[in-house]
C-alpha cells in the first residue's frame, strides 16, 4: 500500500467534516432562530386568544339567558295588562292583584335589565383585548411568512452546497480500499464523525492532545503506507 489511500482518506473525512458542518449550518439557521421565536409569540396569542374568546362566550351565553328572562317576563307582563284592559269589570281586588303583579314584573325585568348592561360592560374590554390580539397575530404572521420564505431560500443554498460535497465525497470514497474504509467508518461511527485527523506537529488535529515525542518519532520513522492510530483517542493518524 502506498501512502496515497491514506491522502484519500483524509480527504473523504474533510468532506464528511464539511457535511456535518453543512447540516448543522442548516438546522441552526439565523432565520429559522426568528421563525421558532415567533411561532411561539404566534402560539402564546393563539392561547391568549383562546381564553379570551371562551370568556366572552360565557358572557354571551349569560346575556342571553338574562334576554330570554327579560322576554318571558315581558310577555306576561303583556298577558296580564291585556286582561286587565279586557276585563274591566272585574273584582278590585283582582284588578289589584293584577296591577300588583304588573309592577313586580316591571321591576323584575328592570333588575334584568340592569344585569344585562354589566355584562354588556364586562365584554367590552375583553372584546377591545381580543382585536389587539387579532392585529398582533396579523403582524407576526406577516413577519413569520417572510421569515419562512428566507429560510426556504438559505436552505436551498445549503442544499445545493451539500449536494455538491457529497458527490465529492462519494467520487473519493470509493477509490478507498474496503478495508481501510471499514475501518474508517466504524471509528468514525464510534467518535463523533471524526474517524482520521491529521498528525499535525506533535498533536493529533482529531482530540487536539499532544502526543509524546518519543511516540511521535516512532510514527514518523514507520513506512508512509501503514496505518497508524492515536495513542489518545484511536482515530487513524495520517502523517504529512
Amino acid at each position: 500500500m502506498t501512502d496515497e489511500p491514506q491522502q484519500i482518506l483524509i480527504t473523504v473525512q474533510d468532506f464528511d467534516t464539511s457535511i456535518s458542518q453543512l447540516q448543522h449550518r442548516k438546522a441552526t439557521l439565523g432565520e429559522r432562530k426568528e421563525l421558532d421565536a415567533l411561532e411561539s409569540q404566534l402560539a402564546e396569542v393563539a392561547t391568549r386568544t383562546a381564553e379570551r374568546q371562551v370568556e366572552r362566550g360565557a358572557l354571551l351565553e349569560r346575556q342571553a339567558e338574562l334576554e330570554d328572562q327579560i322576554g318571558t317576563l315581558t310577555a306576561r307582563r303583556r298577558t296580564i295588562e291585556d286582561r286587565m284592559y279586557a276585563d274591566r269589570s272585574a273584582a278590585a281586588r283582582d284588578l289589584q292583584a293584577m296591577e300588583s303583579e304588573v309592577r313586580h314584573l316591571t321591576q323584575r325585568r328592570a333588575e334584568i335589565e340592569e344585569a344585562e348592561l354589566e355584562v354588556m360592560e364586562e365584554q367590552e374590554p375583553i372584546d377591545a383585548a381580543l382585536a389587539i390580539l387579532v392585529e398582533d397575530r396579523a403582524q407576526l404572521q406577516a413577519t413569520a411568512d417572510v421569515l419562512r420564505s428566507e429560510v426556504v431560500a438559505a436552505e436551498a443554498v445549503v442544499d445545493a452546497e451539500l449536494a455538491s460535497v457529497i458527490v465529492a465525497r462519494a467520487a473519493e470514497a470509493k477509490r478507498l480500499p474496503t478495508e481501510l474504509s471499514d475501518r474508517y467508518e466504524t471509528l468514525r461511527a464510534r467518535l463523533g464523525g471524526t474517524g482520521a485527523a491529521r498528525l499535525i506537529g506533535n498533536h493529533c488535529a482529531g482530540c487536539h492532545l499532544e502526543l509524546p515525542s518519543v511516540e511521535v518519532e516512532r510514527l514518523r520513522r514507520l513506512p508512509p503506507a501503514e496505518v497508524v492510530t492515536c495513542d489518545q483517542c484511536g482515530r487513524i493518524l495520517v502523517r504529512s
